[in-house]
């Protein structure tokens, strides 16, 4: 049986906040700054998204059907197609049609719900799945969770809402000796199977592709089978797993980057010993070794592997722990516009801008941030969840107008009589 080579890429943009000022609380609740996510979108759509869609085409197309990769698309980039470049979307559907591309499931707003409150991850779970079954007449049945966080809590959570393959990150201080090239099963979904991104291999092209000091720059393709080859020598499978934005965006297309994948399928193809596969069809073809034990969350980001890069400091766990506060509140009421920001709101990347972890990984933190400090971002930010939390308490006060009987309204022993219109959240859109 040949060895697996599993190509996963995750598309995402997120609705970046204006500049909000303390004098716009109460006044003002449009809290995105419409041009720069234009702009933004439709330029990483012509270095990116366009030309490595259709380099993905063609290369399906000449390989007949031996060449897979597979794609997360969050539903706020989804949403951002729509309005600005729906010729992106169409290039996804020309993917699709060709049976060699797997869509995954994961939060709609690329969010940390999955760390705060189980009844919110549920639901973007479900309304990501809706958006990718509407745009792509797909229906995802593996699982990769927002910036590959996971814990043995949460596989048991997306193993519950029924997905046996589930994508993540092979820290080194969970696998220990073990090698992240063997399909794994959650600790307590035994069921649930885990795929393990090769940190080394993946940050090859990610982050290290175009750097001209590093000692094995150029990469080419045949050193780069090699270093694979090298790595999987006893093992079974290989996880690619990086960013879209690398091609065209990160990695400019002058360092070769595009040159690069359009023929590294056929180099490896051309060897034998190597095929490719997408998550569901890894998690079919390979048993798993073991159960990894993974009781605190992991992640894909920073030297850590953990969630600091989003919850590491007090600002980062002030404004989280402010914004899910809101849960149950919302949670009786059936205001989209609300529902809405409250997504938008729960984004990992508001949480990134406030990092402070300025040394190993600053660079990468400095290039990602549209602030000039963490500092900037959290004020920007809490003044926008000012204004939210206004308006949630003001309809949740008009709520009580509607829905509680004239002669209790006032009595707090009988405030949950407001509670029962909860039942109106299955129509969120």
């Amino acid at each position: 049986m040949k060895k697996s080579i599993c190509l996963y890429f995750q598309v995402h943009q997120p609705a970046r906040l204006r500049l909000y000022r303390f004098f716009d609380i109460g006044k003002d609740s449009h809290y995105y700054d419409d041009f720069a996510n234009r702009t933004i979108l439709r330029r990483v759509a012509q270095k990116c998204y366009l030309p490595m869609n259709a380099l993905l085409l063609e290369l399906i197309e000449a390989n007949k059907g031996a060449f897979k990769v597979a794609f997360s698309i969050s539903g706020t980039v989804l949403e951002q197609f729509d309005r600005y470049a729906p010729e992106v979307i169409e290039s996804f559907r020309k993917l699709a049609q060709t049976g060699c591309v797997e869509f995954l499931s994961e939060t709609y707003y690329h969010s940390l719900a999955s760390l705060a409150s189980e009844a919110e991850f549920k639901h973007q779970v479900l309304k990501h799945k809706a958006a990718i079954e509407h745009y792509f007449g797909v229906t995802p049945k593996a699982f990769r969770n927002t910036e590959l966080v996971y814990s043995d809590a949460i596989g048991e959570m997306v193993y519950g809402m029924g997905f046996k393959t589930m994508l993540t990150e092979g820290a080194k201080h969970v696998l220990g000796w073990k090698s992240p090239n063997f399909v794994y099963n959650c600790a307590q979904a035994k069921n649930l199977k885990l795929l393990l991104k090769n940190s080394t291999l993946s940050d090859d092209i990610a982050f290290r592709f175009s750097d001209r000091n590093w000692s094995d720059w150029p990469l080419t393709g045949e050193k780069y089978l090699g270093w694979i080859k090298a790595a999987a020598q006893n093992d079974e499978i290989v996880n690619l797993f990086m960013d879209y934005e690398t091609f065209g965006e990160h990695q400019k297309a002058q360092s070769g980057i595009f040159d690069f994948m359009k023929f590294l399928p056929e180099v490896i193809l051309a060897d034998g010993e190597f095929e490719f596969v997408t998550p569901s069809q890894a998690a079919k073809k390979h048993r798993t070794v073991g159960e990894l034990d993974v009781p605190d969350p992991i992640s894909w980001a920073d030297e850590e592997r953990d969630v600091t890069a989003w919850l590491g400091n007090e600002l980062q766990n002030d404004a989280f722990n402010k914004l899910y506060d809101q849960v149950e509140k919302l949670g009786i009421l059936n205001d989209e516009a609300l529902w809405s920001d409250f997504g938008h709101l729960q984004e990992s990347d508001h949480f990134y801008y406030m990092c402070t972890k300025f040394f190993s990984d600053g660079a990468v933190h400095k290039y990602f941030n549209p602030y000039d400090t963490p500092y900037e971002a959290f004020i920007n930010y809490m003044n926008v969840l000012s204004d939210f939390i206004l308006r949630v308490d003001d309809a949740i006060s008009v709520s009580d107008v509607n829905f509680a009987p004239a002669k209790v309204k006032k009595a707090p022993a009988k405030k949950t009589a407001v509670k029962k219109p909860a039942v109106k959240k299955a129509t969120r859109k």
